[in-house]
Parts: C-alpha cells; sequence; structure tokens
C-alpha cells in the first residue's frame, strides 16, 4: 500500500509530506484548491508524462517520492528482480524530478531507471480511476483481460497464447519453403544448366591462385632454360671444371707425404668443391629436365584460367566460390526433388497447430461465459444499493472471424450497459452518464477488487453528479471496498467524506506573497467543521453541525 507521499516544488505546492494508513482515505477540500494537483503529483511519481509546468514558478526542479509496502509474492517484485533492483523489508521507493526545462529523471529505491520501467512498477502499485480512465475499465482493449482476471484464466489464456504461436510460427516455416519452391520452380531450368556448366568446369578452390602461379612461371620459360644451360657450360667448358678440380687434387696427394700435413686442408676443400660442383651440375640438370615450357601447356593454363574467370565474371562471384555456387544450386533442385514432402510435413503441422489452438480457445470461450456470467451476476448485485436499481450490467463476448483471431483467442470482449428498463445494451464509455458511469466503475472495482494484485485504488471524484442518497450508497461501497484494499478518494460529498477512516483537507492561502497548497489531516472537530462546511457551504450552521455528526457516526 502507499505509506507515504513527498511533494517538493510541484505548482501551487512548496513542501508536503503525506502518510497513509490503509483502508479509506478522504480528500477534500473547495474547488481551486489543488486536489488535482495532489493527483498531478502521484501520477508523475508513477511515470506519468512529465511536464515542466509542474515545476513551481522561481525554482529549477520539483520532485515527487512515493513509498509503499508491498506483501510477499507481489508481482512487482519479480518485474523488479528481472531489473536486478534489490527490495529491503518489503519496501518500495519510487521517485521522479523534473527541471524547468521539461527534463525528468526516475529512480526506484534510489537506482537510476527508465520512465518505462518506473511507469511498469506504478501500474503494479496503483490504479487511478479518473486521470487515467483511458487506461483502465473505460477502454475496451482492457476488458478482455479483465474477465480473465475475474474468472482467474490466466492458465487456460496462457496455453491459448502458445498455441497460436505454435501455429503462427509454422504457417510462417510453410510459406517461407512455399515461396522458395516456387521460386526454384522459376528457375528450374537455368539451375539447371547452370549446373551442368559449373559441373563440366569442375571448378577447385585454391586453383585460380596455382594456375596464376604457373602461367607466371610458363611467360619467363624460355630465358629460364638459357640460363640453365650457359650454366652447365660454363662448368664443362675446356675440360671442365670438376675434372680441374680432380687434377689439381692428384698434383696434392703425390706430395702429401712430403708436405707433412701441410697438403691436407687443401686437399679437403678440394674434395668438397668437387662435390658440390658435381651436385650443381646434377640439379641444372633434374631443373631442365622438369622444366616443361612448352608453349601448348602455356596455352593449356591460360584457357583454364580464363574460363573460370569468366564464370565467376558471369554468375557474379569469386572465383573460389564458384564451387560453393554450383553446391548451392545443387541444392535448391534437390528441394524441387525433395520439397513435395517438406511441404506436406508443413501442410500437416500447420493444421494440426490450428486445430490445437481452436480447441484451446473454444475451451477459453467457454470458460469466459461462465466467468461473463458471474462477474454480470455479481456487479448487477452492487447496482441497488449504488441507487440504479434498473440498470444492468451485460459482459458481451462475441466470436470473431477467423482473420480478427489473435493471440487472445476468437472472442471480444466488451463490457455494456443498460440504464433503463427495455433499452438495449450498449458500450460502458458511451451509454452511461457521467454519474451513472461513476456507479458503474465503482461496482466493477468493487468486484474485481477481489481478483487484482494492485494495492492502492484512487478515485478522483467518484461521485461526481450524485448527491443524497446516491453519495451515501457510493460511501458505503468504498467503504466495504477499502476492507480488502487501500483507497484514496477525492471527494465534494460529505456522505462519501464521513467514511474515511483518514481525512485530509486541501486548502490554498497565500505565504510570503504566492499561494500555495497545504493539506492537513482533519480528527475530531476538525473534521467535523469540514463535514458540516460541505453539507451548509461557508456559513455553517447547527443543524449542519448534527447532521455531520450523524454521518460520522457510521462505520469508518
Amino acid at each position: 500500500m502507499l505509506r507515504r507521499l513527498s511533494i517538493r516544488n510541484v505548482v501551487l505546492i512548496d513542501k508536503l509530506d503525506l502518510d497513509f494508513r490503509d483502508g479509506l482515505s478522504v480528500l477534500t477540500g473547495e474547488t481551486g484548491a489543488g486536489k488535482s494537483i495532489l493527483l498531478d503529483s502521484l501520477g508523475l511519481a508513477l511515470g506519468a508524462r512529465a511536464d515542466s509546468g509542474l515545476v513551481r514558478h522561481g525554482t529549477d526542479k520539483c520532485s515527487v517520492t512515493a513509498t509503499f509496502t508491498l506483501p510477499a509474492g507481489h508481482p512487482v517484485y519479480r518485474l523488479l528482480a528481472e531489473q536486478d533492483i534489490e527490495v529491503e523489508d518489503d519496501e518500495l521507493v519510487v521517485r521522479r524530478v523534473v527541471t524547468s526545462d521539461g527534463r525528468s529523471r526516475a529512480y526506484v529505491n534510489d537506482q537510476s531507471v527508465s520512465v518505462g520501467l518506473l511507469r511498469d512498477v506504478g501500474n503494479y502499485c496503483v490504479e487511478i480511476q479518473g486521470q487515467f480512465d483511458q487506461h483502465g475499465l473505460l477502454d475496451p482493449t482492457t476488458h478482455r483481460a479483465t474477465l480473465d482476471a475475474h474468472g482467474n484464466l490466466g492458465s487456460l489464456a496462457l496455453t491459448v497464447r502458445d498455441q497460436w504461436r505454435a501455429w503462427r510460427d509454422t504457417q510462417k516455416e510453410l510459406t517461407a519453403a512455399t515461396n522458395r519452391i516456387n521460386k526454384a520452380r522459376e528457375e528450374e531450368e537455368w539451375l539447371r544448366h547452370a549446373v551442368d556448366e559449373l559441373e563440366k568446369l569442375g571448378p577447385e578452390e585454391g586453383e585460380e591462385e596455382r594456375l596464376a602461379e604457373e602461367r607466371q612461371f610458363l611467360m619467363h620459360g624460355e630465358k629460364l632454360v638459357a640460363a640453365l644451360n650457359d650454366a652447365a657450360g660454363e662448368l664443362s667448358r675446356g675440360k671442365g671444371a670438376e675434372s680441374a678440380l680432380r687434377s689439381a687434387q692428384r698434383h696434392l696427394e703425390r706430395e702429401l707425404q712430403k708436405a707433412e700435413g701441410r697438403f691436407e686442408p687443401i686437399i679437403e676443400a678440394l674434395d668438397r668443391a668437387a662435390i658440390e660442383l658435381e651436385e650443381a651440375s646434377r640439379a641444372i640438370s633434374v631443373t631442365l629436365a622438369d622444366l616443361n615450357v612448352d608453349t601448348g601447356q602455356q596455352e593449356t593454363v591460360e584457357e583454364r584460367l580464363f574460363a573460370l574467370r569468366a564464370a565467376a565474371r558471369k554468375y557474379n562471384v569469386p572465383v573460389d566460390g564458384l564451387n560453393g555456387l554450383m553446391k548451392e544450386y545443387r541444392s535448391q533442385i534437390d528441394q524441387l526433388e525433395f520439397g513435395e514432402k517438406e511441404l506436406s510435413r508443413l501442410t500437416a503441422a500447420v493444421a494440426e497447430h490450428r486445430a490445437a489452438f481452436i480447441d484451446a480457445a473454444q475451451k477459453l470461450h467457454g470458460a469466459r461465459k461462465a466467468a461473463a456470467e458471474t462477474l454480470d451476476t455479481a456487479i448487477n448485485a452492487e447496482l441497488p444499493p449504488l441507487r440504479m436499481e434498473k440498470a444492468r450490467f451485460v459482459t458481451d463476448i462475441a466470436e470473431l472471424e477467423e482473420n480478427e483471431w489473435g493471440i487472445d483467442g476468437i472472442d471480444r470482449v466488451q463490457f455494456m450497459v443498460a440504464t433503463n428498463p427495455g433499452s438495449p445494451a450498449g458500450p460502458l464509455n458511451k451509454i452511461a452518464s457521467g454519474g451513472e458511469l461513476s456507479r458503474f466503475l465503482l461496482a466493477l472495482k468493487v468486484v474485481l477488487a477481489r481478483v487484482s494484485a494492485v494495492p492502492s485504488l484512487v478515485f478522483d471524484e467518484v461521485d461526481s453528479g450524485v448527491g443524497g442518497a446516491t453519495a451515501a450508497a457510493i460511501g458505503e461501497r468504498l467503504h466495504l471496498l477499502a476492507g480488502e484494499r487501500q483507497i484514496l478518494v477525492i471527494t465534494h460529498s460529505p456522505q462519501v467524506a464521513a467514511r474515511g477512516r483518514t481525512h485530509f483537507n486541501i486548502a490554498k492561502s497565500e505565504n510570503d506573497g504566492s499561494m500555495v497548497t497545504r493539506v492537513n489531516e482533519l480528527v475530531d472537530g476538525a473534521r467535523r467543521e469540514e463535514i458540516a462546511r460541505m453539507l451548509a457551504g461557508h456559513s455553517i450552521t447547527a443543524e449542519a453541525r448534527a447532521a455531520a455528526d450523524s454521518l460520522l457516526d457510521q462505520p469508518r
């Protein structure tokens, strides 16, 4: 529940700290005193749109802080855990700061968060009826979820959602497969021609680089052969270099003993030189034998290289991509051969998931019908005490056309009302007048409070347009609702105000030359005077005070 609301520099409010209790709290005051500012401030803390006009004149920023205590297991804990925000001692503090240039910052438990997250947190904590009607029960798009919550149909609704997603996902697979196969059929002749051409070409990975290197070598082949022949000729000129080395070696060996070891290093060096020379001559011979400088070979290499590059240009891929492209085209042709089986499998799967969705949706439809009967009975039982004996509430459930089915099933759910006997029921937000609408919404709130996770409800002038016995009936229903939820009500009705467990008075006064809004908790005599004022106006009479006493004698 909302425990504390702290407001700083919001329009006419310079500094305000309000402590709330459970049960029913009422806020009263003369028109223009600033009741709407309180709602705007609370809405700001709960993620409503920021407006620089809320910043009090002469200040650079405003702030609103709301403190809540929530029961264990409340859904907001899971939301905060997903954002790594800790909650200590079951206390949740949300804060919003708005600067005079319109920028705003949001905090949850002193951790900076997005305004979107702040709004999600706020939706779990407080529901404001009146200021945010477009997001509440007056919006027909909320009626289906409201009915499901009342009937505890969450599990059935989740099954419908799962079956819908499975059906839609499989349908997407079928559509994609059908498109692929149809495209392959359209291109079949061309694909087969391309595969035939590429298979005949037989491209290999890395072939372009190898052929380019070989071509480069063959282009210089004649010069390389000439160089090898010249080298061989130099080595064999005259008697030949090897013969000269061996001859020199023999001359030295004849006098080896006489040289007393001086010739041995020379002979060894000549021997090594002769061996290296022999290896060089052999290498020249081997290289000459390996070299193929046939111009025909060069032409063959060039033809192959040019054919690969031409194919790459034709199919707009690198030469090394030709082999992969050939495999891809083969795969597309294979899809034609095996695609019918795939289409048959997916078609059967789509039909199976569709049938499962319809079965789950029909079960949910039946459960919604049953829940609607109990909801209608409960709400219609609330109308007579609210002086709407002749009114009737109806939950209309219409089955949608297949093209309108969706993740929430096959139903359109709308809350309808008839305010006069014999008149047809119409949409809640179009048929009921201002006073009637407030009472219908109050009846809904009383019934739905038992299944709502929102611990605090705020009503902005729920008694608008009514008085007397009807206002008293509204006060009684709010009193009953406050037994299950914390209720805050802004009211002009003394019958409603007298029912409050806590009573705040909102007043505007001048302070140091500027107007400020003050909020005071009223007790005992001060409360009696305020209710007497609401009954009689500015001139409070003894009769008004007596009437106030009578109202205050009711249970609170």
